[in-house]
């Protein structure tokens, strides 16, 4: 199934995408005031589909979407885990994950413009796997990892590459207002059978700027959990952005930078299309 958050009569709310329609499921749970709760102890599909005849429904367009989780405690993100973008960085092998962190207020969702800051014309493009963790726990297993995941989304870590650069460590650069965009919904574990044959794609403009497999992750989604639950306590709604793939603007010839008046897209099979107008910062 799937789950987003939205805003509508002014309401923050939560609910089940069918088609091009959602259900409120926020007045039919009214013990969960959001998504992220409601992960916490996510019902079975059949307990929510039951509710569905007296959930009040909207067409998509008669909403305000908002971040998947616009709310997570953390969101943990993966650098240099697709080897073709280690490979084209020039950056060495890595004995354990590249991790960086993103604040929950940089978040965009589906359809809201990515800014481009005022301060720099640097605004690169990385479509990205996002992970929602539904179970939280510490020092989970490999073997229990997928256990502890609610469902997967599309993510745009997008990056000012100047201000990332600045010293080694990547949080200015990764944490302008408006650009980390999150969307447009979350599609639950149990619709994905087979992850690692998914495929992220990247498009600006309407051109493919990325490809690649689930498989080609260096470090995939159980190694991701095992690692980073080994030192924090992983909690429902968390998200773990799991890495982008080779072909950003910063290393191709000449630069490929997002400006005003371009559309970036997102798109992972079986989950969905992400999409964002560009604007720069007034």
């Amino acid at each position: 199934m799937k789950l987003a958050s939205f805003i509508v009569k002014k309401r923050s709310c939560f609910g089940l995408v069918e088609e091009d329609r959602v259900y409120d499921l926020s007045t039919q749970y009214p013990d969960k005031p959001d998504l992220k709760a409601l992960l916490a102890d996510l019902p079975d599909i059949r307990a929510i589909t039951s509710k569905l005849s007296d959930a009040a429904s909207y067409q998509l367009d008669e909403v305000q979407l908002l971040p998947v989780i616009p709310n997570p405690e953390k969101i943990i993100c993966v650098g240099l885990n697709y080897e073709s973008h280690r490979i084209e960085t020039g950056m060495p092998e890595m004995q354990h994950p590249v991790l960086f962190t993103r604040f929950a207020s940089t978040q965009v969702a589906h359809g809201k413009p990515i800014v481009r800051p005022h301060v720099s014309e640097k605004l690169d493009f990385e479509g990205e796997l996002a992970v929602i963790i539904g179970r939280g726990g510490r020092h989970i297993s490999r073997e229990n990892s997928f256990q502890h995941v609610a469902g997967y989304a599309c993510y745009n870590d997008a990056s000012i590459r100047d201000w990332q650069m600045h010293t080694g460590q990547f949080t200015p650069g990764k944490n302008f207002d408006n650009t980390g965009a999150f969307g447009p919904w979350m599609v639950t574990s149990d619709e994905i059978a087979d992850l690692a044959s998914q495929t992220v794609t990247t498009r600006l403009n309407g051109e493919q700027v990325q490809h690649a497999a689930f498989s080609d992750l260096i470090f995939d989604i159980p190694a991701l959990i095992e690692y980073i639950s080994t030192f924090c306590t992983l909690v429902a709604g968390d998200v773990i952005v799991t890495g982008t793939p080779g072909g950003v603007g910063v290393k191709r010839k000449p630069r490929l930078y997002m400006k005003q008046g371009d559309v970036i897209e997102v798109e992972i099979s079986g989950v969905g299309v992400l999409r964002n107008p560009i604007i720069k910062e007034s």
